[in-house]
């Protein structure tokens, strides 16, 4: 399809985002990476090698830059100085790659987005020169907020990270969607593959997952599903779905029927 996701200026044909975390090991990250068609692979950089330390294998040998864009992002940052620094740091670590994932946390349990830090660390990424996808809570203002900030993408929780509820909220993701002037995307809470369908059928631009893929019974079998449903629900987007009615329309009208 000639339908390409376009973030900070890049092109991608894959409206599918992937995690790295979970997975039995980094061969299994690499099979299901592809069978999802991922072109943007989120990176946790408190808890993923990527070069810190030279001596443990790095996810880079199986996804390497040159393959795949590696999107850092500040997963266990619950505070805006700790967000900026840790991408700050993945930045020399990837050669000065400036698309990052901003999100910073409120506490350990829910894994909610803290918004008053979570503008914070935006404001000051983007004036350090850095393009910033947003993990964010589904709050109309503030994701508009966040993008007057000057946020490359939005990315709304559809339910709590990890959680697989799916989305629970489809009203104020409408919301963004139809204010929204850059991608919005998806991100967490995603279960299965209709999750992932739903929310493109929405109007989503993307759609981004981990815990999904990584812990379902065949990670791989599930990845190439969650594919197949960004792209149905995509598909029905743009093809405009008919409209709800109460009551019955045949499907063989009567009039000019045969006698």
């Amino acid at each position: 399809m000639n339908d390409k996701l376009t973030i900070a200026g890049v092109e991608y044909s894959s409206r599918l985002l992937v995690g790295s975390g979970k997975y039995r090991d980094l061969a299994q990250t690499r099979e299901a990476t592809d069978a999802a068609g991922a072109q943007i692979v989120t990176v946790a950089i408190r808890r993923v090698n990527i070069g810190q330390d030279p001596n443990a294998p790095s996810l880079l040998d199986v996804l390497p830059p040159s393959q795949y864009t590696i999107l850092p992002n500040t997963a266990g940052c619950y505070n805006a100085m700790d967000a900026v620094y840790t991408l700050q740091m993945a930045r020399e670590l990837l050669d000065g790659r400036k698309l990052v994932k901003l999100e910073v946390l409120g506490d350990d349990k829910s894994l909610f987005p803290n918004m008053p830090e979570t503008l914070i660390a935006a404001e000051t990424l983007v004036r350090d020169g850095f393009d910033v996808m947003v993990y964010c809570s589904d709050d109309p203002v503030q994701a508009r907020l966040l993008e007057e900030i000057g946020c490359v993408a939005v990315m709304p929780l559809a339910s709590l990270i990890g959680s697989g509820m799916g989305i629970l909220n489809p009203w104020n993701l409408s919301l963004i969607i139809e204010q929204a002037k850059v991608p919005v995307l998806v991100d967490a809470g995603v279960g299965t593959a209709s999750d992932a369908a739903i929310a493109m059928e929405l109007g989503c631009d993307g759609v981004l997952m981990n815990s999904a893929i990584a812990m379902a019974q065949d990670p791989v079998r599930m990845a190439r599903a969650m594919r197949l449903g960004v792209l149905a629900g995509r598909e029905a987007f743009l093809a405009g779905r008919m409209a709800r009615k109460f009551s019955a329309s045949p499907s063989s009208p009567m009039a000019g029927r045969l006698q």
